[in-house]
């Protein structure tokens, strides 16, 4: 099925991309959020393509009825545009994003960056990929330390953690799924967030970064669960266990700081 559900989110993100002028005309804001009339076609075309694919439930972002359902056993967990706001700027960092949740763990992935021409797949236990390139982070060098997030310079927490963590490197990037994809695809090593992060931002993502070998939590450390409220309190993310205990200490020392 991931093959299927992969031509799905690719098609649906050619859509978007070629459509996109018609599309953006009269953004509106929404709780801080930026959203367009290409959220909502993104959304109306992936629940008609995903139903048909399996009619199971669906939670998307842009369906506020379906926030309040108790979680299904399986379902579709879809966020129709991640990056909104980079897409309506003109920048490359959105994707369209799709994942199949089964008892609360991501089974498979797909995520397509139309303007980058990347697409991350994964299913559990069967490995992860770009562009049909299979992801391994053993490979990536261990002394390296690249910083990533969605400013043209680090801010916030960021900016913190490039001097405690002692960073080498800094990248921009748009979508918080994307930045998942650069840790999980060895571009970048560490990413975390002190902002809340919602589950369809990370559900399809999730899966490819863990069977790269990455690591996902909270801000806090403790494990990132797509159970109970949508919204959870921080991400972090990075290439190796090693990393992520050290910026686990990084992050619980700042908090102690800040009761």
């Amino acid at each position: 099925m991931l093959d299927q559900l992969t031509r799905v989110v690719v098609d649906v993100g050619i859509q978007i991309a070629e459509r996109r002028f018609e599309l953006l005309i009269n953004p509106n804001w929404r709780c801080n959020q930026i959203k367009t009339q290409a959220d909502r076609y993104a959304h109306r075309c992936l629940v008609e393509r995903l139903t048909k694919l399996e009619p199971i439930p669906i939670i998307s972002e842009e369906d506020t009825i379906g926030h309040g359902l108790q979680r299904p056993d399986r379902y579709w967990l879809i966020d129709p545009i991640d990056g909104t706001a980079s897409l309506a700027k003109g920048y490359e960092g959105w994707v369209v994003q799709a994942a199949l949740i089964y008892k609360n763990e991501p089974l498979l992935g797909a995520i397509f960056a139309p303007d980058l021409d990347l697409v991350y797949t994964a299913q559990k236990g069967l490995g992860a990929f770009v562009n049909k390139k299979r992801l391994l982070l053993n490979d990536i060098v261990q002394d390296r330390r690249t910083l990533i997030d969605n400013y043209p310079e680090p801010r916030g927490i960021a900016a913190e953690a490039m001097v405690a963590i002692s960073c080498t490197n800094y990248l921009e990037s748009g979508s918080i799924s994307l930045k998942i994809c650069r840790v999980a695809d060895g571009t970048a090593d560490i990413f975390l967030k002190d902002v809340v992060v919602r589950d369809w931002d990370v559900a399809a993502p999730m899966v490819v970064l863990k069977e790269a070998g990455g690591f996902i939590s909270k801000l806090d450390g403790s494990e990132f669960e797509l159970v109970g409220d949508i919204e959870k309190n921080g991400i972090l993310v990075s290439s190796s266990d090693k990393l992520h205990q050290e910026i686990r200490k990084f992050s619980n020392s700042r908090i102690a700081d800040f009761p």
